[in-house]
């Protein structure tokens, strides 16, 4: 399933769209904020350019929303069927979870729209 080739092997690792060889982001590390959404110009094993053109990336945003809602959602399942949490309890948990996730929220959603528009092409040259 997350296997090397697939859509999902590409939006969990970051890994460039085309070539599934390199990360697109120069720091690996979503957690250090100045450089969470920091990427790299362009692929340097396939040459493929991550910013098809300006502003591409505003896109994300909607795609961010969703995958926002799907952790606030876990973070609801997780804190009332398995804690038995009261209301504020559960608001605080959600307003954590996303707090705590948001970087990586962030770059997920970076890492769903490119691999909306990008597919792996196995006969580019893999890295040495």
């Amino acid at each position: 399933m997350f296997k090397k080739g697939t859509k999902l092997y590409g939006i969990f690792t970051g890994k460039c769209p085309k070539c599934h060889e390199e990360s697109m982001y120069t720091n690996k590390n979503p957690y250090i904020l100045s450089e969470a959404l920091s990427m790299n110009e362009k692929c340097s094993n396939c040459g493929t350019k991550y910013k098809i053109e300006p502003s591409f990336f505003y896109g994300a945003m909607y795609v961010s929303y969703a995958v926002g809602i799907a952790f606030a959602v876990a973070a609801f399942v997780i804190s009332f069927l398995v804690f038995n949490a009261g209301r504020n309890s559960i608001f605080i948990s959600i307003i954590g979870t996303l707090v705590v996730f948001m970087p990586i929220i962030m770059r997920l959603s970076r890492n769903i729209w490119i691999n909306f528009f990008m597919s792996y092409d196995k006969s580019l040259p893999k890295k040495k």
